[in-house]
């Protein structure tokens, strides 16, 4: 079993940056992927972004240049790096993780960004 912990939400405003942490239980390249979802109020859970352990990182097109996925891998953290944040960004942001055929979530962490 993975466990994931996120942090680094908040509020801020149109424009602002943020940097959101997940850390996960165990060594991360034991993990298929790490990937990052966002779900508003009303809406369904989506993608954000991925980080697979092979290949190259992935980004939803409403995000592309603006979100950066990265990883310390001494710390078994993932981190996502959003930068020119917009209001439609606001949302409980999701840390995934990939084990074989398994997927584990974190308990999610709020981002509010203001006009």
């Amino acid at each position: 079993q993975v466990q994931l912990a996120e942090s680094g939400g908040g509020l801020v405003q149109a424009g602002g940056s943020l940097t959101l942490s997940c850390a996960a239980s165990e060594n991360i390249f034991r993990l298929n992927a790490m990937g990052w979802y966002r779900q508003a109020p009303g809406k369904q859970r989506e993608w954000v972004a991925t980080r697979p352990q092979f290949g190259s990182r992935t980004y939803a097109d409403s995000v592309k240049g603006r979100f950066t996925v990265s990883v310390d891998s001494a710390k078994n953290t993932m981190y996502l790096q959003m930068n020119n944040l917009r209001p439609e960004d606001t949302a409980v942001y999701y840390c995934n993780a990939e084990q074989r055929s398994s997927n584990y979530w974190g308990q999610g962490t709020q981002v509010t960004v203001s006009s």
